[in-house]
């Protein structure tokens, strides 16, 4: 088993990859003609959007309307400052700002316009 695809249902999934373009120097992959699905490049597993109604299209239930989506993505980098600071300057919420663990990896938290948590921190071993 391997892992493909984080899909993140958001009410707009192109001004998503907009903001993870901005944020968190990400290219977009892909976006479908409908605008209501993007892909952004990732590495080996893909990192998409969907907007709220294909969860309706897809799995026929409806997306919770005014809840975020309490999920959470990490990025790693060997500079978690630079990082945490680019992702604020482009519209990302501070949660927490860059700390060292007592295992010595480096780590900060920030929010998307999404609801998305975001780990921005040093790679392990």
């Amino acid at each position: 088993m391997k892992l493909n695809y984080v899909i993140i249902y958001v009410e707009d999934a192109v001004k998503a990859t907009k903001f993870y373009e901005k944020a968190f120097d990400m290219k977009t992959k892909f976006i479908h003609e409908s605008n209501m699905y993007a892909e952004m490049e990732s590495g080996e597993t893909t990192l998409a959007f969907a907007n709220n109604e294909m969860l309706k299209m897809n799995i026929g239930i409806d997306a919770l309307k005014g809840t975020k989506n309490c999920f959470g993505i990490a990025f790693s980098t060997d500079d978690v400052q630079g990082a945490f600071e680019k992702a604020l300057s482009n519209g990302a919420k501070e949660i927490k700002k860059p700390e060292t663990k007592p295992w010595g990896q480096v780590v900060a938290y920030v929010g998307d316009d999404f609801g998305t948590i975001v780990e921005i921190c040093t790679p392990m071993g």
